[in-house]
Protein backbone atom coordinates (compact mmCIF):
# COMPACT_ATOMS: atom_id res chain seq x y z
CA UNK A 1 0.00 0.00 0.00
CA UNK A 2 1.86 3.19 -1.09
CA UNK A 3 -0.39 5.79 0.20
CA UNK A 4 -1.97 6.61 4.27
CA UNK A 5 -5.33 5.15 4.93
CA UNK A 6 -7.29 7.92 4.65
CA UNK A 7 -8.48 10.25 7.74
CA UNK A 8 -12.60 9.77 8.25
CA UNK A 9 -12.96 11.03 11.71
CA UNK A 10 -14.87 14.24 13.00
CA UNK A 11 -12.04 15.96 14.94
CA UNK A 12 -14.16 18.64 16.64
CA UNK A 13 -14.79 16.57 19.78
CA UNK A 14 -11.30 18.81 20.42
CA UNK A 15 -13.00 21.98 20.96
CA UNK A 16 -14.77 19.91 23.86
CA UNK A 17 -11.88 18.08 26.04
CA UNK A 18 -8.08 17.40 25.59
CA UNK A 19 -6.78 15.27 22.60
CA UNK A 20 -5.47 11.99 24.71
CA UNK A 21 -2.70 11.51 21.79
CA UNK A 22 -1.32 15.11 21.91
CA UNK A 23 -2.41 16.76 24.85
CA UNK A 24 -3.95 19.73 23.07
CA UNK A 25 -6.37 21.80 25.26
CA UNK A 26 -8.76 23.66 22.87
CA UNK A 27 -10.86 24.97 25.51
CA UNK A 28 -7.71 26.51 27.25
CA UNK A 29 -6.69 28.61 24.84
CA UNK A 30 -8.32 31.93 24.42
CA UNK A 31 -9.31 32.62 20.64
CA UNK A 32 -6.65 36.11 20.64
CA UNK A 33 -4.03 34.07 22.01
CA UNK A 34 -4.25 31.45 18.97
CA UNK A 35 -2.22 33.80 16.31
CA UNK A 36 0.93 34.16 18.83
CA UNK A 37 0.97 30.12 18.70
CA UNK A 38 0.08 29.81 15.37
CA UNK A 39 3.34 32.00 14.84
CA UNK A 40 5.28 29.96 17.32
CA UNK A 41 3.61 26.62 15.19
CA UNK A 42 5.47 28.12 12.26
CA UNK A 43 8.47 28.45 13.93
CA UNK A 44 8.60 24.54 15.08
CA UNK A 45 8.00 23.52 11.60
CA UNK A 46 10.54 25.35 10.35
CA UNK A 47 13.06 23.10 12.28
CA UNK A 48 11.32 20.15 11.70
CA UNK A 49 11.53 20.25 7.32
CA UNK A 50 15.57 21.52 8.00
CA UNK A 51 15.90 17.81 9.11
CA UNK A 52 17.90 16.27 5.81
CA UNK A 53 16.88 12.86 4.52
CA UNK A 54 15.07 11.98 7.30
CA UNK A 55 12.18 14.59 6.55
CA UNK A 56 11.02 12.44 3.83
CA UNK A 57 11.59 9.26 5.47
CA UNK A 58 8.17 7.43 6.36
CA UNK A 59 8.61 5.83 9.84
CA UNK A 60 8.03 2.20 9.91
CA UNK A 61 5.41 0.33 10.88
CA UNK A 62 3.91 -3.23 12.06
CA UNK A 63 3.43 -5.42 9.35
CA UNK A 64 0.42 -5.33 7.72
CA UNK A 65 -0.37 -1.57 9.02
CA UNK A 66 -0.99 1.44 6.60
CA UNK A 67 2.07 3.72 6.10
CA UNK A 68 2.18 6.76 7.60
CA UNK A 69 3.17 10.05 6.59
CA UNK A 70 6.94 11.33 6.84
CA UNK A 71 7.25 14.79 8.09
CA UNK A 72 7.69 16.08 4.82
CA UNK A 73 4.10 15.09 4.25
CA UNK A 74 2.59 16.23 6.98
CA UNK A 75 4.54 20.02 6.38
CA UNK A 76 2.66 19.91 3.25
CA UNK A 77 -0.71 19.20 4.84
CA UNK A 78 -0.07 21.69 7.56
CA UNK A 79 0.82 24.04 5.03
CA UNK A 80 -2.15 23.46 3.36
CA UNK A 81 -4.69 23.53 6.50
CA UNK A 82 -3.23 27.29 7.70
CA UNK A 83 -3.89 28.27 3.76
CA UNK A 84 -7.33 26.78 4.26
CA UNK A 85 -7.92 28.35 7.53
CA UNK A 86 -6.73 32.24 6.52
CA UNK A 87 -9.48 31.32 3.28
CA UNK A 88 -12.57 30.36 5.70
CA UNK A 89 -11.89 33.01 8.21
CA UNK A 90 -11.58 35.96 6.00
CA UNK A 91 -15.38 34.06 5.10
CA UNK A 92 -16.26 34.12 8.57
CA UNK A 93 -15.63 37.99 8.85
CA UNK A 94 -16.69 39.30 5.16
CA UNK A 95 -19.94 36.89 5.22
CA UNK A 96 -23.05 36.15 7.26
CA UNK A 97 -23.06 32.71 7.80
CA UNK A 98 -20.93 31.32 4.97
CA UNK A 99 -20.68 27.19 4.63
CA UNK A 100 -17.30 25.63 3.57
CA UNK A 101 -16.82 23.63 0.79
CA UNK A 102 -15.61 19.96 1.13
CA UNK A 103 -11.86 19.72 1.61
CA UNK A 104 -10.79 15.87 1.11
CA UNK A 105 -6.98 16.67 2.88
CA UNK A 106 -6.16 12.53 1.51
CA UNK A 107 -6.89 13.54 -2.37
CA UNK A 108 -5.06 16.39 -2.18
CA UNK A 109 -2.00 14.90 -0.72
CA UNK A 110 -1.90 12.29 -3.50
CA UNK A 111 -3.06 14.67 -6.36
CA UNK A 112 -0.57 17.28 -5.20
CA UNK A 113 2.14 14.44 -4.67
CA UNK A 114 3.47 15.40 -1.60
CA UNK A 115 6.05 12.94 -1.19
CA UNK A 116 8.25 14.87 -3.53
CA UNK A 117 7.55 18.04 -3.09
CA UNK A 118 10.86 20.76 -1.47
CA UNK A 119 10.93 20.61 2.21
CA UNK A 120 12.90 23.98 1.79
CA UNK A 121 9.71 25.23 -0.41
CA UNK A 122 7.15 23.93 1.74
CA UNK A 123 8.50 25.59 4.90
CA UNK A 124 8.60 29.00 3.05
CA UNK A 125 4.76 28.46 2.36
CA UNK A 126 3.99 26.99 5.60
CA UNK A 127 5.39 30.39 7.16
CA UNK A 128 3.24 32.10 4.48
CA UNK A 129 0.37 31.01 5.10
CA UNK A 130 0.42 30.50 8.46
CA UNK A 131 1.42 34.38 9.05
CA UNK A 132 -1.44 35.03 6.99
CA UNK A 133 -3.90 33.53 8.99
CA UNK A 134 -2.21 34.91 12.23
CA UNK A 135 -2.66 38.37 11.03
CA UNK A 136 -6.24 37.82 10.38
CA UNK A 137 -6.48 36.23 13.93
CA UNK A 138 -5.08 39.42 14.90
CA UNK A 139 -7.58 41.98 13.30
CA UNK A 140 -10.82 39.76 14.95
CA UNK A 141 -11.99 42.12 17.51
CA UNK A 142 -14.99 42.06 20.01
CA UNK A 143 -18.26 40.72 18.34
CA UNK A 144 -16.67 39.38 15.31
CA UNK A 145 -15.66 36.37 17.72
CA UNK A 146 -18.66 35.17 17.66
CA UNK A 147 -19.14 35.26 13.52
CA UNK A 148 -20.73 32.02 12.10
CA UNK A 149 -19.29 29.42 9.24
CA UNK A 150 -20.55 26.03 8.66
CA UNK A 151 -18.38 23.36 7.59
CA UNK A 152 -19.72 21.25 4.62
CA UNK A 153 -21.08 18.35 7.16
CA UNK A 154 -22.99 21.36 8.79
CA UNK A 155 -21.10 21.63 11.93
CA UNK A 156 -21.06 25.13 13.32
CA UNK A 157 -18.10 27.58 14.20
CA UNK A 158 -17.70 31.09 15.68
CA UNK A 159 -14.30 32.80 14.86
CA UNK A 160 -13.36 31.80 18.13
CA UNK A 161 -13.67 28.17 17.93
CA UNK A 162 -12.31 27.83 14.51
CA UNK A 163 -9.22 29.38 15.95
CA UNK A 164 -9.20 27.25 18.81
CA UNK A 165 -10.03 24.11 16.22
CA UNK A 166 -7.97 24.56 13.43
CA UNK A 167 -4.64 25.07 16.22
CA UNK A 168 -5.23 21.55 16.94
CA UNK A 169 -4.35 19.97 13.84
CA UNK A 170 -0.82 21.49 13.34
CA UNK A 171 0.01 21.27 17.15
CA UNK A 172 -0.97 17.18 16.92
CA UNK A 173 1.10 16.80 13.65
CA UNK A 174 3.96 17.88 15.26
CA UNK A 175 3.55 15.05 17.80
CA UNK A 176 2.90 12.54 15.13
CA UNK A 177 6.12 14.20 13.66
CA UNK A 178 8.61 13.81 16.46
CA UNK A 179 6.98 10.05 16.69
CA UNK A 180 7.75 8.82 13.53
CA UNK A 181 11.40 10.24 14.14
CA UNK A 182 11.53 8.31 16.90
CA UNK A 183 10.65 5.54 15.47
CA UNK A 184 12.88 5.89 12.44
CA UNK A 185 15.87 6.35 15.07
CA UNK A 186 15.08 3.46 16.92
CA UNK A 187 14.65 1.14 13.20
CA UNK A 188 18.01 2.67 12.39
CA UNK A 189 19.69 1.13 15.14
Amino acid sequence: MEHPLPDTKDWTWVLNEPCPECGFDASSVPPDEVAGRVRANAAAWRGVLRRGDIVGTRPPVPSGQPPQWSALEYGAHVRDVYGLAAERLLLILKKKHPTFANWDQDATAIEDNYRSQDANKISYDLAVNAGRFADLLDKVRGDQWERTGLRSDGSAFTAASFAQYLLHDPVHHLVDVEKGFEAINEASQ
